[in-house]
């Protein structure tokens, strides 16, 4: 089974099960939520973040069109 299938499914059960096992869940991955946190409470994330703004403001680097990605993936894909 497919990981988005998986997310899904476990998506839909958490928003209808009974509290007893919603916490029980919550239980099992509370210290990885803890751990991982917010990648914008990371000082070297919103670093990386500013930096590559202040190359696409600068001109920089290049970048192209959602238009010139869907043309360039049609490409490879043949």
């Amino acid at each position: 089974m497919r990981n988005t299938t998986i997310r899904e499914k476990l998506y839909d059960y958490i928003r209808f099960a009974d509290d007893k096992k919603v916490k029980a869940i919550y239980a099992m991955v509370e210290d990885d939520i803890i751990t991982k946190g917010s990648p914008w409470d990371d000082p070297a994330f919103i670093s990386e973040l500013d930096r590559r703004l202040a190359e696409y403001e600068s001109g920089k680097i290049n970048t192209s069109t959602w238009e010139e990605v869907k043309a360039k993936a049609r490409i490879l894909k043949t």
